[in-house]
């Protein structure tokens, strides 16, 4: 059977349970989902008219960006964000000036909508525009409708950050068909139907930032984790292809592939499980949810504007063990 170390793993780049949601940058839009998931901060000048919009959630996120230049205050995003790393990500993009409109799901045993109010209450202090609704990015037509009503409320989108997802662990022996099924859906699926969501209106301005939330167990999965690896996997796939058929218009496409996290879930852990975790990284130490915001906001910055197709191992060097 899968245990606690397993559970931790397949979870360390979920740190989000809720789906997506949108941010808003001063002068630019961006739309992210929050997967599991900032960059360093640079100052940029005000650029009036450029909008952000993320769309935060355990699901996918979009966003489009106005100009060239990188990521600016007075731009708008969206994203995931009612807890763990999507709430730190959508925290990250307000600090940057930047609007925030996120999705999230009800989900049971857990005070999601509590939690998303928390979220915005936090946004709108921060002086950004900020949207929140529930949206379940499986389904392709609520995700047009959260991306749509997004956009309306906040201008043109510029960046997407794909943050959804869940892990149900056991033997691949032992997972039903649902098991299987509902964490495909979530993770991939669901990535996907924000990335479509989104390529039409990046297409038509030429220019567009996503980024995918991935995972490391997606090269170095342990044992019970078939389906979430297998899932994971599938987004550093479909990250590379988006770029494919995105670059054309001015579109990057990343991933992000975090090792363990802390987050409110990891932090329920046993003591001696999260000193393991600490232990597998060459660091000796887990990331904080910041450490992999960072990067995000750094992959829709134009400091990373050659950078597409790539998946950006952020895992303390477990993988050189």
């Amino acid at each position: 059977m899968a245990g606690p170390l397993h559970d931790l793993q397949a979870r360390a780049g979920d740190a989000l349970r809720y789906p997506a949601g949108l941010l808003r940058w001063r002068g630019r839009v961006a739309v992210t989902a929050q997967h599991e998931h900032r960059a360093a901060r640079v100052e940029r000048p005000h650029r009036p008219g450029h909008r952000a919009v993320e769309v935060a959630q355990e699901r996918p996120i979009a966003a489009r960006i106005a100009d060239r230049d990188p990521v600016d205050r007075g731009q708008k995003g969206g994203q995931r964000g009612a807890t763990g790393l999507g709430r730190t990500i959508a925290l990250e993009f307000a600090q940057l000036g930047c609007g925030v409109a996120f999705c999230y799901v009800d989900m049971p045993g857990r005070d999601v909508p509590e939690q998303a109010l928390l979220t915005e209450t936090a946004l709108t202090a921060m002086g950004v525009p900020v949207y929140a609704s529930r949206c379940d990015v499986r389904n392709r037509a609520a995700v047009d409708q959260f991306v749509a009503t997004a956009k309306d409320r906040l201008g043109d989108l510029h960046i997407l950050i794909n943050n959804a997802g869940i892990a149900v662990d056991g033997a691949l022996w032992r997972l039903s068909e649902r098991d299987w099924q509902v964490v495909l859906d979530t993770n991939v699926t669901g990535t996907f139907n924000c990335i479509r969501a989104v390529a039409s209106p990046f297409r038509e301005q030429r220019y567009g930032k996503i980024v995918n939330v991935s995972a490391h167990q997606a090269l170095h999965p342990g044992f019970g984790v078939a389906n979430y690896a297998a899932s994971k996997a599938a987004i550093v796939g479909l990250t590379r292809s988006a770029a494919v058929e995105l670059g054309p218009a001015g579109v990057n496409v990343n991933a992000v592939a975090p090792g363990f996290v802390r987050t409110e879930r990891m932090e329920m852990l046993p003591r001696e499980v999260i000193e393991r975790a600490q232990r597998s990284s060459v660091l000796g130490r887990v990331a904080e949810p910041e450490d992999i915001a960072k990067v995000i906001s750094f992959l829709c910055s134009d400091d990373a504007r050659h950078m597409t197709g790539q998946t950006v191992v952020v895992d303390g060097g477990m993988a050189l063990d």
